[in-house]
């Protein structure tokens, strides 16, 4: 098979946000949610469903919850869906890049796009099928002991649903039911089975062992569907698929919780939840460090808001906002969520209350007023709230701190800002507003994106070292490094008159000695680094293909070395002969968002929710200098490459003045 995959141009792949897959639906404009009997109008053959259940009172309930759901669910199928699945099929064999199987299967069958592809509307779905998944959803709920602490209704939308996303619909329940049913017989009849979150906890540690998950980020479509159990392949939203497909398969209450857009970054991401015998919530997932479900409030990751994915309709929030198409965003038409920020952000929840006066424009009354949250220059809805003109403020619930919002309305499917950004402070909950308004001040700019958040750390307390033995048995300190590097070039000079025919850089404890690229002078204002022979720490074979020492040395700051332990890793320099060193330049391993020379930059500030350039130019170093407001949220843009950039602001922190992204 691997001969047969083709070195051919990579084709780039839009990635949006993959919430929005499982949420969008593709609705007739201004239809409200259906009545029972509206639905059954619309498809006859459910009655066979009712018949079926009109004896036994709560597999009636279970059939009415799923039907009158129905129309807010919907399948993406035909040739096109089945040629993308390919994609996990292929990569899950571990043997090709996820840009190799790309690449591949786009050559055969082209890219993956939703217009080929055919949408069925559940509305339509076959009665057969609702009874069947009814019947093996009953059975492992009653049959299995931890069954008895799942209340009915955490049952219907954590367990009884028959579909997870916008996957095509086959059976399944009966497939993994007796895959994964067996494993459990060894734990079964112990006391604690009793509590679901026992189960679930044995159940990822069994998952863990099975075989790695392979992470692609760049294949994108609707849904796999329950095959994606044995093809371990995909994002977060396949990860968190697989265990959905298992545990609910075992009857074990679970489900997805997400955000529209992380707190401190530009996509969503999503994860599992489990509910124990109490049903308290326990987040987990089979790609994470733990090997059990951890309590929510310990969940780390800057969110803002929380949401838990329900198989049912939010009726709240219809009744809330009503439905418009030109001024509701789709993800607020026909909502299958619900809020669930309360669970996770513990002692930073706060209330955002923006007084009336912050608003840029008077509202009518009944207009929807979004909480949102930024996705690069874009504004994403994370909640919303009905406006009254009686109101002397605008408050929302169960926000978490740390996190940039602004409030905004829709119109005609645009987000039109409505108040200047802010930062809900993550500690006390107070507000900090970002505006253009300030005295205009010179800052410099060295990043377009967060820096790595561990590695420019992990350089701290690292050591240059010189020395006339291949062995460093003795050895003199050329710099300790004392504050994280923030540059692509980090310079420093060396006060030193002794010669050295050997250097290095050694990592400081348990940084796994990290570092992408150095360079060695002999005199401060020299430009042409000394030469000679890379000399470092050894690595096991897959790692030193990608990571080894001589990487430090090829002047590509997007290469590095890593040692595979986390103590006694150093990489260095032979020289020819011994040489006084009065400089050295280092770069710490990094995500390629610095600063680059020769590329094209655009500095922006936000001004009343339009985006103001403060010029653009051509990088000459590793810094760029901007006049703007002080005290405005900004964005820096690369023109020339690269995707990732934030919204950051430039204040102290640290005791330096620095950019700070949020």
């Amino acid at each position: 098979m691997k001969n047969k995959i083709k070195p051919i141009l990579f084709r780039s792949i839009v990635i949006t946000i993959p919430i929005l897959v499982f949420i969008y639906g593709c609705f007739e404009k201004n239809t409200p949610y259906l009545s029972l009997n509206e639905i059954l109008k619309k498809n006859e053959s459910l009655n066979i469903v009712l018949d079926q259940y009109k004896n036994d009172s709560l597999k009636l309930k279970a059939a009415i919850f799923l039907i009158e759901n129905l129309p807010y669910h919907h399948s993406y199928e035909g040739q096109a869906v089945d040629n993308y699945h390919r994609l996990y099929e292929l990569h899950c064999t571990g043997k090709y890049t996820p840009e190799e199987v790309l690449d591949s299967i786009s050559s055969i069958y082209g890219n993956f796009n939703y217009k080929n592809a055919i949408i069925k509307r559940d509305i339509q779905i076959e009665p057969e099928y609702l009874i069947d998944n009814i019947e093996w959803s009953f059975k492992v709920w009653r049959e299995q002991p931890w069954g008895k602490n799942v209340s009915f209704e955490n049952f219907c939308e954590y367990i009884l649903p028959y579909r997870i996303g916008d996957e095509k619909l086959i059976p399944w329940r009966k497939k993994i039911y007796e895959q994964f049913n067996p494993v459990l017989d060894s734990i079964r009849s112990l006391p604690q089975a009793e509590d679901p979150l026992f189960v679930a906890e044995f159940m990822q540690r069994h998952l863990k062992k099975r075989f790695p998950f392979y992470f692609s980020y760049i294949f994108h479509g609707p849904h796999v569907g329950p095959d994606i159990v044995n093809w371990y392949s995909g994002y977060c939203r396949e990860s968190t698929d697989i265990l959905i497909y298992i545990f609910r398969a075992l009857g074990i209450p679970c489900g997805r919780d997400f955000m529209f857009v992380r707190g401190d970054s530009n996509t969503g991401h999503e994860w599992n939840f489990i509910l124990d015998k109490e049903g308290k919530s326990y987040y987990c997932s089979i790609t994470y460090a733990s090997d059990k479900p951890e309590p929510t409030e310990t969940y780390w990751w800057s969110k803002g808001k929380t949401h838990r994915q329900t198989f049912s309709i939010n009726k709240k929030i219809i009744d809330e906002i009503g439905i418009s198409p030109t001024n509701i965003p789709q993800a607020f038409r026909y909502p299958r969520f619900k809020d669930v920020t309360s669970l996770y952000a513990g002692e930073r929840e706060h209330p955002v209350v923006i007084p009336k006066e912050k608003l840029y424009r008077k509202l009518s009354d009944n207009t929807p007023v979004y909480l949102c949250s930024s996705s690069w220059q874009n504004w994403i809805p994370l909640d919303c709230i009905s406006y009254r003109q009686k109101m002397d403020s605008i408050s929302f619930q169960y926000v978490e701190g740390g996190v940039i919002f602004r409030l905004a309305t829709c119109l005609d499917n645009k987000i039109e800002p409505l108040s200047d950004p802010f930062l809900l402070e993550r500690e006390n909950g107070n507000i900090r507003y970002f505006d253009a308004d300030g005295e205009i001040e010179q800052i410099v700019v060295l990043h377009k994106f967060h820096p790595h958040p561990t590695y420019p750390w992990k350089m701290v307390q690292g050591v240059f070292e010189g020395s006339n033995r291949a062995d460093f048995k003795i050895k003199d300190t050329l710099f300790i490094i004392k504050n994280r590097p923030l540059r692509k070039w980090n310079v420093l000079k060396i006060e030193n008159n002794k010669e050295y025919r050997y250097l290095r850089y050694i990592g400081p404890k348990d940084s796994n000695c990290n570092i992408a690229e150095i360079a060695f002078y002999s005199k401060y204002n020299d430009s042409v680094p000394l030469f000679g022979d890379p000399i470092g720490t050894h690595n096991p074979e897959e790692i030193e293909k990608t990571h080894n020492y001589a990487n430090v040395f090829d002047g590509d700051t997007k290469t590095s070395f890593t040692y595979h332990k986390p103590d006694g890793g150093w990489v260095g320099l032979k020289l020819k002969q011994p040489e006084k060193i009065g400089k050295i330049i280092y770069t710490a391993r990094n995500r390629d968002n610095f600063i680059n020379v020769g590329d094209i930059y655009e500095l922006f500030y936000d001004k009343k929710g339009e985006w103001i350039s403060a010029g653009k130019t051509e990088a000459v170093s590793d810094s760029l200098v901007y006049n703007i407001p002080k005290g405005a949220l900004l964005y820096l843009k690369n023109h020339t490459q690269g995707k990732d950039e934030r919204i950051f602001e430039i204040n102290e922190r640290f005791y330096n003045i620095e950019q700070i992204f949020w």
